[in-house]
């Protein structure tokens, strides 16, 4: 398996493999939508025998009250369904990561799975004094700073990309 910055070539199979992980289409919309509309974003595929069988994305999102805070929003991710269960996207986490603090981004949210998220380093986002303009399960809600000490009395309410709202 190989990880590697997407390319527009890849767009229709990144496409696919969002739409066989997920019940609708709305994350492989989304996914569309914030490659058109938002700006950094960061957005991986893996690859088997020359195959796209996985994707993650970030995207930025925004504090409430800290509009310097250089903030990435981890989602969608997904692995074709034969796929998983494989260590892809245990894969692609940590390299989406490691994108994010090259490029400067202080931490890191995401929603999903509590399971999960925490052995890349995630924690509830309730510990920060931060929360989600969506009403979701506070586990589920998670934060992972890429600079210690990022977060630091930064609480509020994280906002994410238009684009979330809008598909």
């Amino acid at each position: 398996m190989r990880i590697r910055t997407e390319e527009e070539k890849d767009w229709p199979a990144v496409y696919a493999v969002n739409a066989a992980a997920f019940e609708t289409l709305v994350e492989a919309k989304l996914v569309d939508a914030l490659r058109q509309q938002a700006r950094p974003i960061v957005s991986l595929v893996a690859e088997n025998d020359e195959a796209v069988v996985g994707h993650i994305m970030f995207s930025p999102v925004s504090l409430t009250g800290h509009a310097d805070a250089q903030l990435m929003g981890l989602g969608p991710m997904a692995v074709a369904p034969k796929h998983q269960r494989k260590g892809i996207g245990s894969a692609l986490v940590p390299a989406g990561l490691e994108h994010c603090k090259q490029l400067g981004f202080g931490a890191v949210t995401v929603l999903g799975h509590p399971e999960f998220y925490p052995r890349f380093g995630f924690a509830p986002s309730s510990r920060f004094g931060i929360g989600c303009e969506y009403e979701v399960p506070e586990e589920v809600f998670m934060v992972m700073e890429l600079q210690p000490e990022y977060l630091r009395g930064a609480s509020g309410t994280i906002k994410y990309h238009a684009a979330f709202g809008n598909v």
